[in-house]
């Protein structure tokens, strides 16, 4: 009996540092996955618009408009 207790034991452990080393892997990297996924959301909506988008946007703004 006192193995199977050790044996959760045992288990117990091992899936509570499995599931605080996954937290502490996405919480450090969690900037890189945010711009993972962005750049994928862009690449799969930009084929949609067509580059409209790019080609709305000005280089160039004229000057301010005097009050």
């Amino acid at each position: 009996m006192q193995k199977i207790i050790n044996g959760i034991a045992i288990f117990s452990g091992v899936v509570a540092l499995g599931v605080v080393g996954v937290g502490g892997y996405v919480f450090i990297r969690k900037d890189a996955i945010v711009d993972n996924i962005k750049s994928k959301v862009m690449e799969s909506v930009m084929p949609d618009i067509g580059g409209g988008i790019q080609n709305a946007i000005p280089d160039l703004t004229g000057p301010a408009l005097p009050f």
